[in-house]
């Protein structure tokens, strides 16, 4: 089968496509044919070794997939070969056949293509993590998103709206910010041209969000725990722009509280609630509350174009890799 490769820590030119052998599943797993899977920022880390995991080479990346079950490892039988499924994997998602974990594994809705369940699981299940189990969102809160336009921030815009809140946007361009107006944001803020905090506690009159989103962290972080209300929680996704350093008197004295939500482990702490999550963002995705953005694809021999136009901040809303077929 094909397969992109990575046999040296770097970055999207280190990777090469091969042809190598088909996967066999272990215990509790299954093999997917690979129709469809998300680029991460995660991938631009694993390749270069600095992800929380480091996969021995030689190793495909791509922590998601959707496709088809073709074989199935001992005890795993909650699915049957043919089913169209979507799963969270260990890494090997660019390829033509991937191994998941069974538990990791989840029936694609009906009605949702296979782009789309290439994008699903990661973003949505993240953010709704986030949101729902670390920073405890209630109906009626107000919900900073930064980075809202990006392929976790959409989503936190969608699941904010969904569980009820007053979801305010922040984004780089006005262009961005009409991507997350148009699906659930009830105000904007470009902080690019306007002050992150200054701005929010103009549009919550003096008061300050609840809650705020941060997959960016970086020199907004400072503005962004200043915007957070009595009693705010700050949630840590990401570290697209840096790693911040968080003062701890600042916690203190407004009881607000610093929180990192990461679904790599959280999937093997809590499976209870990592099925809850699921459960509920397919209920949403039924009734019309979320609408997966695909803004590009690329055919398996350009994965390390998808990986670029992501780590180059080029796209908005998911980039995915196709493999040969996937058009349903």
């Amino acid at each position: 089968m094909r397969a992109v490769v990575c046999r040296e820590w770097g970055g999207p030119d280190k990777l090469r496509m091969e042809d190598v052998p088909e996967p066999e599943p272990g215990p509790g797993e299954v093999v997917i044919g690979v129709k469809a899977s998300t680029v991460n920022f995660a991938d631009s880390l694993m390749i270069k070794g600095q992800y929380q995991t480091k996969p021995e080479f030689p190793f495909s990346p791509g922590l998601e997939a959707a496709g088809v079950v073709l074989r199935r490892g001992r005890g795993a039988r909650r699915f049957q070969p043919g089913d169209r499924v979507m799963a969270m994997l260990a890494h090997g998602g660019f390829a033509e056949q991937a191994v998941a974990r069974e538990a990791d594994t989840f029936r694609l809705p009906e009605g949702m293509s296979f782009e789309a369940g290439g994008t699903f699981l990661t973003a949505y299940v993240s953010s709704h993590v986030a949101l729902r189990w670390q920073g405890r969102l209630q109906p009626g809160e107000t919900l900073l998103v930064l980075g809202a336009a990006g392929g976790v921030g959409l989503t936190a815009v969608e699941i904010g709206k969904a569980m009820g809140a007053r979801v305010i946007a922040g984004a780089s361009s006005d262009d961005r910010l009409g991507i997350a107006r148009a699906h659930g944001a009830d105000e904007v803020i470009n902080y690019e041209t306007e002050h992150l905090r200054d701005r929010v506690m103009e549009l919550t009159d003096g008061d300050g969000v609840d809650v705020c989103y941060d997959p960016v962290g970086g020199a907004l972080f400072d503005q962004a725990l200043s915007s957070l209300g009595w009693g705010g929680r700050i949630l840590l996704i990401g570290f697209v722009g840096g790693i911040p350093q968080i003062p701890a008197n600042r916690l203190l004295v407004k009881h607000r509280a610093a929180l990192g939500s990461s679904l790599r482990f959280f999937r093997f702490h809590a499976p209870d609630k990592l099925r809850k999550s699921v459960d509920e963002l397919v209920e949403w995705y039924l009734a019309g509350k979320l609408r997966p953005l695909v803004t590009a694809t690329f055919p398996l021999e350009h994965a390390a174009d998808a990986i670029r136009s992501l780590t180059e901040r080029r796209a908005t809303g998911k980039v995915v890799v196709t493999v040969d077929g996937s058009d349903e």
